[in-house]
């Protein structure tokens, strides 16, 4: 598979190659990153109350023998109205699930592969916008003709983006940032020669 080369000005100049280490890596390596990466983002905030936390339910609810129904010790028990959860969620619990570096690196190489075949990973000289306008950097998509884009610069200056921010479904990081969540989430990833060139390096 390759990726699409494009000029500063986001023109089709040719094609890229990708490396052999990008083929044929299982996409359950991408599912298991995935699914690390959402969970991180869960926040530890679910709790129920226990019956220790329920106010009241000191005195029996009713005789012990005699009524003909099954006897009852506090109204904190779960199964009353207002009483306590059984078996409820608590704050405290990790939710991380552990994903080894090589794990890492395979599922971003299997997201940019799928990416490649469908024809939508470019590799672009440079991602920049000088002026800041949002206009100038519409221009550039309206070239490429490409929605819901990913744009990976090694280094992120203001301007850019701040010209970037406003395109809906774009979203701009920096070379760092690169994750194979990100990559699987949008159709279509622009990155420049100099981050692709690390990335391939590391291959």
């Amino acid at each position: 598979m390759s990726a699409i080369v494009l000029n500063e000005k986001f023109e089709t100049t040719g094609e890229l190659a990708l490396p052999e280490s990008f083929s044929g890596i299982h996409t359950h390596n991408l599912y298991l990153y995935v699914k690390s990466y959402q969970a991180s983002l869960r926040a530890d905030t679910a709790s129920a109350k226990t019956r220790s936390m329920i106010n009241g339910g000191g005195k029996k609810p009713w005789a012990q023998k005699g009524k003909g129904g099954a006897r009852a010790g506090s109204r904190r028990s779960p199964i009353f109205v207002g009483g306590a959860i059984a078996h409820g969620p608590n704050t405290g619990r990790n939710y991380d699930q552990k994903i080894n570096k090589k794990q890492k690196k395979l599922a971003l190489k299997c997201a940019l592969d799928a990416l490649a075949t469908a024809g939508q990973l470019f590799v672009v000289d440079s991602i920049e916008v000088p002026s800041g306008k949002t206009k100038d950097a519409k221009v550039l998509f309206d070239t490429l003709n490409v929605r819901d884009a990913l744009l990976v610069k090694q280094i992120l200056d203001e301007n850019t983006y701040l010209a970037f921010r406003n395109i809906a479904s774009t979203y701009v990081v920096e070379a760092n940032e690169l994750n194979a969540f990100l990559a699987a989430t949008y159709r279509s990833v622009v990155i420049e020669k100099a981050v692709w060139e690390n990335l391939t390096k590391e291959s």
